[in-house]
C-alpha cells in the first residue's frame, strides 16, 4: 500500500552531482573532488591507491576520463566507499560514525543529498543509471510521453532523464534522422506563443532498427590533477 505521506521528489535532490543541465555541478569541484583526491592520497598501499585513483577517474573524470552518464550507481558506490554520503556513516559501527575527527576534507551536511532509509538510494541510483543507458538503444523515452507531444516536451524529458542540456536543433536532427517521430499535422496552441507542431512516436522503427534509441551527446571532461 502507498503511504498517505508519500510524495514525488526530484531525484537530483539525492544525486546533485548527476544534474548537468546548468553546466558542471558545483558540488563536484567544491566537495566531491577534494574529498576523493584526499581519499586517494590517504591510501598507504600503492596498488590500492592506484585502484582508488582509477575509480575516481572513471566515475568522476578527475584525471581526464570522459563522464559516462549511465554510471550513476558506480558513482554512488564510490562515494559510499569513500564515506562521503551519510548512508556510509550510518552503516558503520557506532564508534566509527564521528566524521568530525576525520582528517581531510569532508562535504558539509546535506551537500551530497539527504539520508535515505536502508539501501533506497542505491536502488534509486540503479534505476536512474539503467534508464540513462536505455536512452541510447531503446525508445524508452516515448513510453513516458503522451501519445502526441511537441519536440520541446520531448527535449525537456530527455534532458531531465539524462541530466544534460540538449541543443534544440541537434535533438531535432537526431530524432528526424532516426525516423523516431512523425508529424501529426496538428498543433499545440497552449504554448503561449507560436503554435508548436505535435508529433507521435513511429512504432514502425521497432521493426526497422535493432536499437532505436534517442542517443545523447557526450559531456565535457573534468580537468583536474592529483
Amino acid at each position: 500500500a502507498v503511504s498517505a505521506s508519500a510524495r514525488w521528489e526530484d531525484s537530483y535532490r539525492y544525486f546533485p552531482w548527476e544534474d548537468w543541465r546548468r553546466g558542471r555541478p558545483a558540488v563536484i569541484e567544491k566537495s566531491i573532488a577534494p574529498a576523493l583526491r584526499h581519499w586517494v592520497r590517504a591510501c598507504p598501499e600503492t596498488a590500492n591507491r592506484k585502484e582508488r585513483r582509477e575509480r575516481a577517474d572513471i566515475n568522476f573524470g578527475l584525471w581526464g576520463a570522459p563522464w559516462a552518464g549511465e554510471r550513476v550507481l558506480e558513482r554512488y558506490e564510490l562515494l559510499y566507499a569513500a564515506r562521503l554520503v551519510p548512508e556510509a556513516i550510518r552503516d558503520r559501527h557506532p564508534s566509527l560514525r564521528d566524521t568530525q575527527n576525520r582528517s581531510g576534507p569532508h562535504p558539509p551536511p546535506g551537500a551530497l543529498g539527504p539520508l535515505m532509509a536502508l539501501d533506497h538510494r542505491r536502488i534509486l541510483a540503479t534505476a536512474l543509471g539503467r534508464i540513462r543507458g536505455k536512452l541510447k538503444y531503446r525508445p524508452v523515452v516515448f513510453e513516458l510521453l503522451p501519445s502526441t507531444f511537441t519536440l520541446l516536451q520531448l527535449q525537456r524529458l530527455v534532458e531531465s532523464l539524462a541530466g544534460v542540456r540538449l541543443h534544440k536543433q541537434n535533438l531535432r536532427r537526431l530524432v528526424e534522422k532516426g525516423r523516431l517521430v512523425e508529424g501529426t499535422g496538428q498543433f499545440d496552441v497552449r504554448t503561449g506563443g507560436r503554435p508548436a507542431e505535435l508529433f507521435r512516436f513511429r512504432r514502425e522503427v521497432l521493426r526497422e532498427r535493432p536499437a532505436p534509441g534517442v542517443g545523447l551527446p557526450g559531456l565535457p571532461r573534468l580537468e583536474s590533477s592529483l
